[in-house]
């Protein structure tokens, strides 16, 4: 299988080969999203590795609890798991109700249009609170910091 960073100067990043892919699923090679690139060396690897599950158990919790988001931690958690275990990626990718929000993620950069009402309120009750609790500083910094997440979210194209 070909990477597109094939013939790349960079060290960081490997095509992809028989000895170092794990077997993918005929679901995720089916919807062209199986791993394209997997991290060179060793600690590398495991570096992207732990980073994975750490933002993996943040996206598990951000779909049990409300008020966290869940698919954004598994979309970069799936990002990790693509330079460190592709098997992972792909139990990602094809889990039922968020491998799709991330395939759409990957192909398009698309939010569904019910996610960013909810991430924008969500955003905005966060500023109320933040306003009642937290000294100007920390509202001025969060209010750039939110109003640029915002900006970003709503000009995502609609999945």
């Amino acid at each position: 299988m070909s990477s597109r960073f094939e013939g790349s100067s960079d060290p960081g990043f490997v095509r992809h080969d028989a000895t170092r892919e794990a077997p993918a699923s005929s679901e995720a090679a089916a919807r062209g999203v199986s791993s394209s690139r997997v991290a060179g060396t060793v600690a590398l690897r495991a570096v992207w590795f732990i980073a994975g599950l750490a933002l993996a158990a943040l996206g598990i919790a951000g779909v049990i609890l409300p008020g966290l988001p869940g698919v954004v931690f598994l979309i970069m958690a799936a990002a990790c798991f693509a330079r460190s275990s592709p098997r992972l990626e792909a139990k990602l990718l094809e889990h039922p109700k968020t491998g799709p929000a991330i395939i759409a993620w990957r192909r398009t950069g698309a939010v569904p249009r019910r996610a960013k009402w909810i991430a924008g309120a969500s955003m905005l009750g966060s500023l109320g609170l933040i306003a009642l609790t937290a000294p100007p500083v920390a509202l001025v910094s969060s209010t750039i910091g939110m109003a640029a997440a915002g900006l970003y979210l709503f000009t995502r194209p609609d999945a």
